[in-house]
């Protein structure tokens, strides 16, 4: 068979899917439950690459496609599904989709030059890299959730949030500057809270579910 089925992709193919899952739950109305699932691939995108790097044997070739399957899985996960869930949410007039179609095409370019300069640096170097160039397209996942969490107190300005959010976020995937990757500190407040953030998705979604029984 064709590709890499080892437990270092595991995740990458695993988000995958919760992704597809989602955008269909987006375009059945289920839109909390979309949210949920972007969530939940944003932290698997957080622990794919920490489990790929113990496996210390792997070849080039199977290095090669991690890089490759984990940008085209991204693309979908946190390109296309947050702009499918952002169109199902209300972003439907002419400035709305025009800033999600240049969302999906600056995660598509960033992603693509990330490839192309991940590959360099391997070439050149074995150590791990510290900064990200651009901001990563997996901030998605946890901007778009926290946005959705205060939609409560954003009232009537939450669909004005949804679009600068987009916008700004797009922009920031394809401008030019170095992000230091976050420490296992860093990274553990951020999984605390996109998990806070799932939480209070969920029991939002019970709470209605509740109510209209």
């Amino acid at each position: 068979m064709l590709g890499v089925y080892d437990y270092t992709v595991i995740l990458t193919y695993i988000s995958l899917w919760i992704s597809i899952g989602g955008m269909m739950l987006s375009l059945n109305g289920h839109l909390d439950l979309a949210v949920l699932c972007l969530a939940l691939s944003g932290l698997c995108d957080m622990f794919d690459g920490k489990i790929a790097r113990t496996k210390k044997n792997r070849t080039e070739v199977e290095k090669r496609f991690g890089i490759q399957i984990d940008s085209l899985s991204d693309i979908v996960c946190f390109g296309v599904a947050p702009a499918v869930l952002c169109y199902c949410f209300g972003m439907r007039g002419v400035i709305g989709v025009a800033i999600l179609m240049f969302y999906v095409l600056a995660g598509l370019i960033r992603l693509a030059w990330f490839n192309v300069m991940e590959e360099q640096r391997q070439e050149e170097t074995a150590e791990k890299r510290e900064c990200y160039q651009g901001l990563p397209i997996t901030s998605m996942a946890i901007a778009l959730p926290l946005v959705v969490v205060l939609k409560p107190f954003l009232g009537c300005e939450f669909m004005l949030a949804l679009h600068v959010v987009m916008l700004v976020v797009g922009i920031l995937f394809i401008t030019n500057f170095k992000l230091k990757k976050p420490k296992n500190v860093t990274m553990g407040t951020i999984v605390a809270v996109v998990a806070m953030a799932v939480i209070a998705i969920l029991v939002r979604h019970y709470m209605r579910y509740m109510s209209m029984m």
